[in-house]
């Protein structure tokens, strides 16, 4: 079937597949488990894109073969340089055909955010980074991983909130909501319980860890200030980000810069606001995102195979998200 894109969209906790058509309609979607190899095996991408793959081509009865062109956003591609061969292959082993173009999630939180035009997004996930395009030229900024970088993104947040809890249960710092919040989430027995669950049970699994940031979000809204201090802090290591990227990609002293951003640490209003006060002094139009990262990723997989949608077909999409 002509004119019908898969955009499949990768991230820390799970991936997103959508297939839309030409004239901007979604004709499926499904969202799987999440497809980060790092440290679990490459073999986990393919699995995960075949079962997504065969999920949504089979919700929409489009055969993958047929396909006009998919755009895979795969997290942590390009981190590992002997690793790109066998990612790139994935896809094609999946789908039966090379229609198909790979790249880093962060691409689809840009083409999502910004419909694909030049200007920089930022992505507050599990992981952080932003990502930017002018005239033709793509640059990354951050998302060097949880153990040294990603500031702002979610892991970050919640370690830091799991170390407010260790703190505040030492009288190191004054009790806050967040005491209770993590306790009552995590059904400690007593407060040390704490080590057993995230280093013993977790294993210091990343996405478990980084889903204690809506912990953090919460304890912030019951009054905790050291939560709010932690939520702000976020919103300005994402907005310098943002301030790298203009930078780096040449954008000259007052152009007006697209700005906007993705990611799940961005429903926090403590981070959003924190952000926007970070980049008033920059010259950017600050833009609500406009799509999904998985609709971005179908998007940009249009404008890749060189039919891309058009303003209306957009807009469709945009009424429909």
């Amino acid at each position: 079937m002509s004119g019908v894109f898969l955009g499949v969209d990768g991230g820390g906790t799970k991936t997103a597949f959508a297939l839309v058509s030409g004239a901007g309609e979604v004709l499926a979607s499904t969202v799987g488990p999440s497809c980060y190899y790092l440290g679990q095996g490459i073999e986990l991408v393919a699995d995960v894109l075949r079962e997504g793959v065969e999920s949504v081509c089979g919700a929409a009865g489009v055969p993958a073969d047929q396909l006009a062109y998919a755009f895979f956003a795969l997290p942590g591609y390009g981190e590992v340089s002997a690793d790109l061969e066998t990612l790139n292959s994935i896809p094609g082993r999946v789908l039966g055909h090379q229609r198909y173009s790979c790249d880093n999630d962060m691409v689809a939180g840009w083409a999502g955010s910004l419909g694909a035009i030049d200007g920089v997004n930022v992505i507050g996930g599990t992981g952080s980074m932003a990502y930017g395009e002018r005239d033709g030229r793509g640059l990354r900024i951050g998302g060097w991983g949880e153990l040294f970088d990603d500031e702002g993104s979610a892991y970050w947040i919640a370690i830091r909130g799991l170390n407010a809890f260790a703190k505040m249960s030492d009288g190191r710092l004054i009790p806050g909501p967040l005491l209770k919040h993590l306790a009552e989430h995590l059904q400690l027995a007593s407060d040390l319980d704490l080590v057993d669950v995230v280093l013993n049970r977790w294993q210091g699994d990343r996405a478990r860890i980084a889903s204690l940031a809506r912990l953090v979000t919460a304890g912030a809204a019951d009054g905790d200030e050291v939560c709010t201090a932690i939520l702000r802090e976020a919103g300005q290591a994402l907005a310098d980000l943002v301030k790298a990227a203009i930078t780096q990609l040449g954008y000259a002293p007052g152009e007006v810069v697209p700005v906007s951003y993705s990611g799940g640490v961005f429903t926090s209003d403590e981070v959003r606001t924190a952000f926007q006060q970070h980049l008033a002094d920059a010259s950017v139009d600050l833009r609500d995102p406009m799509l999904s990262p998985v609709l971005g990723a179908a998007l940009y997989a249009a404008r890749l195979a060189g039919t891309p949608l058009t303003t209306e077909s957009v807009a469709k999409l945009v009424a429909i998200r």
